[in-house]
């Protein structure tokens, strides 16, 4: 084991010394109603072929368990590498595939995948003859492939695969496999020395370099050896007997993608220096065009580290960025440059310059567009029609306009132009085709694209296929979700938007796929037939509410109550509200309903429904808007609405007859863990709380944190004010914290839950703090979400389900 490995393992024992009580510090389970629904098999996961006529099943493998979690990790640059293999440590992958035909519903199971399978990076040939595949091994990562008319999969590789960073493999046009593998001579792993050389040192010279708080960056010149040892990679060519070549230099290679028509390749390489500051993402890099043998065309960019930004969302860096093929022409590049230095707080009407630059890529940039919010990405059509995204976070505004690629003078026509929080009025998202060269373009008939939404209106979401007409601006709806289901079109087979296929549920039927055909007026045709995986929920209640805020804001939450129970006739229920701040820059938008009543009731690792097995009711996605309107921003209110929420919450499902006022716990993850700290801080509203996966002083964010762009020395009463921390004394409501000892989210370090925990117990309140070893921001071993499930019910049972009924209400 290495000293790194050392370090942290002895500083997870001190931490698990001192805040863990001495009992108990083995993995418990919950009650069995709890862990059976846990244990239930995983649901396929479902990929299109070109045409729609068949799909791949992709079955996937169960949680891991916390032996495989606690292999070796190598934590650096922002990454998570696990040394064995030089990949990701930390990834879901699938066990088994099987391809499924659209009408006929003949499965296939693919034949000869390999023996303990952990395949991932599934990708068809362009002719779809052929799947690649890559499958994780103890020592490294192989290259496989599927022949589509056997069916029948055959190794390519050895485990040569390098996935730390970028992508790992393309198809080119001529059915082979472009790959990036470990460099073959780069020797073994480096030694890390017995003892340092000197210290660590790091020096500003004046110039300001605000960053998040990322954490897992590199901390020494130890650190910079075992980054550039495992991004140190060689691209090759492979055919489909397994025979390799190699193209280019060795380099320490971020992505590679391959020109529409195969003939270039662009090729991002980070260089020196390296920094301790961010991560790897932002290291600088050039960008090379390659020929598709290998040879370099030009260097385009190169593009410095990126430490020296100015502050806000809508901040960036100078230069180019977003570098990426046209998806409609053989070989030509776009990308776009920020004309106000990056700087959101500067005002300029042309924000923002689009270029390109076709092959053979001597010639100079031309100018294709210009936007006045940041560049948001182009969806491509052909020459002579694109539709250009513009976002700007500070307004919650998009803007999406046609432009003529052949004509750059010719001005473009703004065809949306909206907040894109608004879900009532969203026109919806474009439905994509394939080309020619086998790349993403609109699916589009002359002036119209076909468009799908979330049809979001008070009653809920209803989904719905559409056709707009870019020069009238006509919406035209061509179908409709209908209740009693949430039903969304996830393909489109013909070009009249006629015939598609859906993923259809109910709130007690599994989402499945159906081929609908509207011109034909035949029944809907059911594709798959996959299980309910919860049949012992089967039979609870869900409701979606609408109530007020007692300054009129609506609000709304969808309630489960148990199989059987009657409002009114029932004594009243405990209650575990379970919730997720959001902040709103129009008060008319945050009182929009958001989801349906009609969505499967799906159970995650992190789900709160899990205790409607126990008896209690269930408030989830109890909304928790927080609006600031104008030139206020929402967070200068964030305490006083979030409290007024929880009380319309609580009135509410009192008032239904379902909800017990006396015996109501609140909950939340990361963002909810925010919450619900301050809301048993500021209220004496709620029997008990649980905290997972939180920040609770926000002075250890200082440069903002979730949708607060302001630094702490910009507004320090609001960093103060909405930190629990600052109010720990006031805590009198019992808590009980989950963190991952492994948590890289940026904010939710594991070290805020140990200090909030200190200060808690510091002032004699009642809580209990569970550090989860090997886990992240979200938990994956099924010991630690098994262990994470008895906590909550052990810690409901006794303060809230158990909380004497006779209290005074308060």
């Amino acid at each position: 084991m290495s000293l790194k490995r050392k370090l942290q393992s002895l500083i997870w024992l001190v931490v698990a010394a001192f805040c863990l009580p001495a009992f108990g510090q083995t993995y418990q389970t919950p009650p069995s109603a709890i862990a059976d629904l846990v244990n239930a098999p995983n649901t396929p996961s479902v990929r299109f072929s070109k045409d729609g006529d068949w799909m791949m099943l992709l079955e996937s493998a169960g949680n891991p368990t916390i032996a495989e979690l606690a292999q070796p990790e190598l934590r650096i640059a922002g990454m998570r590498i696990n040394p064995a293999t030089s990949g990701p440590s930390r990834s879901r992958s699938v066990e088994n595939i099987k391809i499924r035909m659209t009408k006929s519903g003949e499965e296939i199971q693919i034949k000869s995948l390999p023996e303990n399978p952990a395949m991932g990076g599934f990708a068809l040939s362009k002719d779809e003859k052929y799947l690649a595949f890559t499958n994780t091994e103890a020592k490294g990562i192989s290259l496989w492939v599927v022949d589509m008319v056997t069916f029948t999969a055959k190794k390519l590789t050895d485990p040569i695969l390098n996935d730390v960073m970028g992508n790992v493999m393309t198809w080119t046009p001529e059915n082979q496999i472009l790959i990036k593998a470990n460099n073959p001579d780069r020797g073994s792993i480096p030694e890390e020395p017995a003892a340092p050389a000197g210290p660590v040192i790091q020096e500003t010279s004046g110039d300001a370099a605000p960053s998040r708080t990322y954490q897992d960056l590199l901390s020494n010149p130890y650190d910079e050896q075992l980054f550039a040892y495992f991004m140190d990679t060689q691209l090759m060519l492979v055919d489909l007997d397994g025979n390799k070549k190699a193209v280019g230099p060795k380099a320490m290679i971020k992505s590679f993608d391959l020109s529409p028509d195969g003939s270039y390749l662009l090729v991002e390489i980070i260089k020196q220096p390296f920094s301790y500051l961010v991560p790897a993402s932002r290291f600088p890099y050039d960008v090379e065009i390659w020929s598709k043998e290998g040879q370099k065309v030009k260097t385009f960019a190169q593009i410095p580290l990126d430490e020296v930004r100015p502050t806000g969302f809508d901040a960036t860096v100078t230069g180019p960025r977003s570098i990426n093929w046209r998806a409609d022409k053989p070989a030509v590049l776009y990308w776009v440059e920020a004309q106000d230095g990056g700087d959101g707080k500067v005002e300029m009407e042309e924000r923002e310059i689009v270029y390109t630059l076709a092959a053979p890529f001597s010639g100079s940039k031309q100018k294709l567009a210009t936007t006045s919010l940041r560049f948001g990405g182009i969806s491509w059509s052909t020459d002579d029609f694109a539709i250009l995204n513009e976002r700007w976070f500070g307004a919650r505004r998009e803007i999406r306009s046609v432009i003529n690629p052949s004509n750059p003078a010719q001005e473009k026509r703004v065809i949306i132009d909206r907040s894109y929080d608004d879900i009532y009025n969203d026109p919806g998202s474009p439905m994509y085709t394939e080309n020619e060269f086998g790349e993403n373009v609109l699916l589009r008939k002359g002036d119209l694209i076909f468009m799908t939404s979330e049809g979001g209106s008070p009653e809920g979401s209803m989904p719905f296929l559409s056709t707009f007409n870019t020069k009238t601006k006509e919406q035209e709806i061509l179908w409709r979700s209908e209740a009693p289901f949430y039903e969304r079109v996830v393909k489109v087979l013909d070009d009249e938007g006629t015939e598609f296929i859906t993923l259809k549920e109910s709130t007690d039927i599994q989402p499945n796929y159906w081929l609908v055909n509207t011109k034909r007026r035949i029944a809907p045709q059911q594709v798959t037939a996959f299980a309910h995986p919860y049949e012992s929920i089967k039979g609870i209640n869900k409701q979606l509410v609408k109530y007020k805020r007692k300054d009129g804001l609506d609000l709304s939450a969808v309630i489960y109550t148990p199989e059987g129970f009657t409002p009114g006739e029932d004594a009243p229920l405990p209650v575990l509200m379970w919730a997720y701040p959001r902040e709103y820059k129009s008060a008319e938008i945050a009182s929009q309903v958001r989801g349906s009543k009609y969505r499967f009731t799906r159970l995650s690792w992190g789900s709160p429904i899990y205790w409607v097995t126990q008896g209690y009711a269930i408030m989830d996605q109890t909304e928790m808007p927080i609006v600031g309107e104008g030139d206020k921003e929402p967070n200068d209110y964030f305490i006083e609405q979030l409290v007024a929420n929880a009380e319309a919450a609580i009135d509410h499902i009192v008032e239904l007859g379902i909800g017990d006022r006396n015996r109501i716990g609140v909950g939340g993850h990361s963002y909810g863990a925010f919450m619900t700290a301050n809301l048993l801080s500021h209220t004496d509203l709620f029997a008990a709380g649980i905290a997972r996966s939180g920040a609770y002083n926000r002075t250890l964010t200082p440069f903002g944190f979730q949708y607060e762009q302001r630094s702490y020395w910009e507004a320090p009463e609001v960093y103060f004010n909405m930190s629990p921390f600052s109010f720990a004394h006031k805590v009198k409501t019992p808590l009980l914290m989950v963190h991952g000892e492994a948590d890289n989210n940026s904010g939710t370090f594991p070290i805020q839950s140990e200090r909030y925990y200190n200060a808690l117990k510091g002032h004699g309140a009642t809580a209990k703090l569970v550090f989860l070893p090997h886990e992240s921001h979200g938990y994956a071993a099924k010991e630690s979400i098994l262990h994470t499930l008895y906590e909550m019910d052990s810690w409901l049972e006794k303060y809230v389900k158990n909380k004497n009924k006779i209290e005074p209400s308060r």
